[in-house]
């Protein structure tokens, strides 16, 4: 129908105009109004306490601990049991956030602006690898680290980027991807990148050389830094294709743990779920797929722009990483993606494939024709409480949610 090929045109028009910039970081409370006290966003669709997964109850008890809404773990859970804590997705309140995805009031969120469409987005920092919150860890050097992040590095970031005109992150990516990164498993060049984009006005900003040391190491010392401010990116790129009448690309693919969930242009912002996904992939010494919880996390906002999965002809190292065969085959997960895409990123190319641009522009038409499920690179967590980070796979979206989508986008557009 021309009509929907005209709006995916637009849709794809919007997504490769973006212009995003790291402007600022700031409290979370200061840049959501509606964030009020003893408000937990999350990651994924809507999920309520009695169905999250052992990690995302996990993380919700820490960050109820660190608010100082609950004394300890134990009365976390049972507040939360109780319906002391109210939830909602990420994704309602123009944030995302990895893997569990805990946002509230005094946690620093990074701050991506859209400048040709005048949109913000949110992400929190990101903590590094291992037991951390986003994997459901949540003992005192968790919420040490935690504390850590809002008391300095934080505000070091906000003071830098207040400095100057922000950090522009089309090209830091675009570079990237020549560097071997896919961005949202290996974020090793968009790190450094960033780390040395923000050093010099970190440093002219700094009142503590000791506070400026520590700040510059952690960044230096964490490989995942630059995924959060790419989340971030992704849905500010994002945010400005949905509603697009008559659009059937996708705006957004979110997982909570339990629950995988897609938004499509054209039908708004309703979620469309099925279970989520078991991630296939290589486990750190000590654990097995037994340990593993189901894929969960906002980070899939990457794929959907067209890194992640679908950039993995990019960085081959990634391959052998998340346990997806050998490194050259890992220009196949990008030409595969292309089968279900609608265009190309012609700023985000890949030199190992001659110059060919990131697959861009999910249609979920395409998805259900050829019966390809978005590939998606995904950290695994501990199915236990936690535990933290047990390794690192691949997983597909499943095709349940696509199914569900094309169903009630036909019927947008007048179509039996």
């Amino acid at each position: 129908m021309k009509q929907i090929e005209d709006a995916n045109q637009e849709a794809l028009r919007r997504m490769l105009a973006a212009d995003p910039v790291l402007v600022d970081v700031l409290p979370a409370a200061q840049v959501i109004p509606e964030l009020t006290d003893r408000m937990i966003l999350h990651a994924g669709p809507p999920i309520d306490w009695e169905r999250m997964c052992g990690p995302m109850q996990g993380a919700v008890m820490g960050i109820a601990v660190f608010e100082g809404w609950a004394p300890d773990l134990e009365t976390a859970a049972n507040m939360a049991a109780e319906g002391a804590f109210e939830f909602h997705p990420n994704h309602h309140f123009d944030a995302v956030g990895p893997m569990t995805g805990m946002t509230t009031l005094s946690q620093p969120v990074m701050i991506v602006e859209n400048r040709t469409f005048g949109n913000r987005a949110y992400c929190t920092i990101n903590e590094g690898l291992g037991k951390v919150m986003r994997f459901g860890g949540n003992d005192d050097e968790v919420l040490k680290r935690l504390a850590w992040l809002r008391d300095v590095l934080g505000p070091a970031m906000g003071k830098a980027l207040g400095a100057g005109d922000g950090l522009p992150l089309k090209s830091l990516v675009a570079r990237g991807l020549s560097m071997g990164d896919e961005m949202h498993q290996r974020n090793v060049a968009c790190s450094g990148l960033t780390l040395r984009g923000l050093s010099p006005a970190m440093a002219e900003t700094a009142n503590d050389t000791h506070d400026l040391a520590e700040a510059l190491a952690f960044v230096a010392g964490n490989d995942q830094f630059f995924l959060n401010i790419a989340m971030a990116m992704g849905k500010a790129i994002m945010d400005p294709v949905r509603g697009i009448e008559g659009s059937s690309l996708v705006t957004a693919m979110s997982r909570n743990g339990t629950d995988f969930g897609i938004r499509v242009s054209g039908t708004g912002d309703t979620w469309f779920t099925a279970p989520v996904e078991m991630p296939e992939g290589l486990y750190f010494p000590g654990f097995t797929e037994k340990d593993a919880n189901p894929d969960m996390g906002d980070s899939t906002i990457v794929e959907t722009i067209g890194l992640g999965g679908f950039a993995m002809g990019a960085a081959p190292a990634v391959a052998g990483f998340v346990g997806a065969g050998a490194a050259s085959g890992a220009a196949n997960f990008t030409r595969t993606m292309g089968e279900i895409t609608v265009g190309e990123n012609p700023e985000w190319t890949i030199p190992a494939l001659d110059y060919l641009g990131v697959p861009t522009g999910i249609d979920i038409r395409l998805v259900v024709e050829t019966g390809l499920a978005p590939s998606i690179n995904t950290g695994i967590a501990h199915k236990e409480p936690g535990v933290g980070q047990v390794g690192a796979g691949v997983v597909r979206a499943p095709m349940g949610c696509f199914r569900q989508a094309l169903e009630t986008f036909a019927e947008s557009v007048g179509v039996s």
